[in-house]
């Protein structure tokens, strides 16, 4: 489904991705994790076209779309959620993924809308501001409706579990597990919590300092020792 060559990103002086190859299979949910400026989100903004590589190709469905516009993008399949909340201010729940499907499908089916809130646990919610009268979770959950709605048949998540307690995470994992089947979906996702990985991901792909160091089954890929140095910085004995 998604296929990345060589993909470069450099900012200036700074090479924030590095000659990275990857691939993301149909209905597969693989985890993106490495530590702190990996390159992870920085990877997600190429594939999903807000930022351009500086070399290679990123080939969606066997289109190259690395100079393709971001709304094309969505029309063919992908969609995003963001590391922090991003809920349009003044609007309430439903008219933020009125919003959202009017720009990523670019038509409105409220028959799909209705079904992503219950999905997501957001229709009892859809008449309150998301703004101001959503607790983080339904925030959460509000970023992964948003991409719901534009009908993906890729979902990449960036650390949508962050900051979320033991039963909220469990419940979400849950919940994104029920997406994953019931839609069909591709997903990548961002995640640092190990654990989370090991028991949501079919495959992990570690990124450190902007290169692919591992990828490969959970399992496998955090028993490396290089994966392990590079979270640790230190050898594994």
């Amino acid at each position: 489904m998604l296929k990345l060559e060589d993909l470069t990103i450099r900012f200036g002086g700074l090479i924030a991705v590095n000659s990275v190859s990857l691939s993301v299979n149909t209905h597969e949910i693989l985890g993106l994790v490495g530590p702190n400026g990996a390159g992870k989100t920085t990877l997600f903004n190429a594939i999903s076209g807000l930022v351009r590589p500086s070399s290679g190709h990123i080939l969606f469905d066997a289109e190259r779309i690395e100079r393709m516009p971001l709304h094309r993008r969505a029309r063919l399949g992908i969609g995003r959620t963001f590391q922090v909340p991003q809920p349009m201010q003044a609007l309430t729940v439903r008219e933020n993924l009125l919003v959202a499907q009017r720009f990523g499908a670019g038509r409105v089916d409220t028959n799909r809308l209705d079904e992503v809130l219950a999905l997501t646990n957001l229709a009892d919610k859809a008449d309150l501001e998301a703004a101001t009268q959503l607790a983080l979770t339904e925030l959460k959950a509000l970023e992964v409706a948003k991409a719901l709605v534009t009908e993906p048949k890729l979902l990449m998540l960036d650390e949508v579990l962050a900051g979320l307690e033991t039963a909220g995470k469990q419940r979400f994992m849950v919940m994104l597990q029920d997406l994953h089947e019931r839609f069909s979906l591709s997903i990548i996702i961002i995640e640092h919590d190990i654990e989370t990985v090991s028991n949501l991901c079919h495959r992990v792909a570690v990124l450190n300092y902007g290169e692919l160091i591992a990828d490969g089954s959970p399992d496998t890929v955090f028993r490396d020792p290089e994966v392990i140095k590079s979270y640790t910085g230190a050898d594994h004995a």
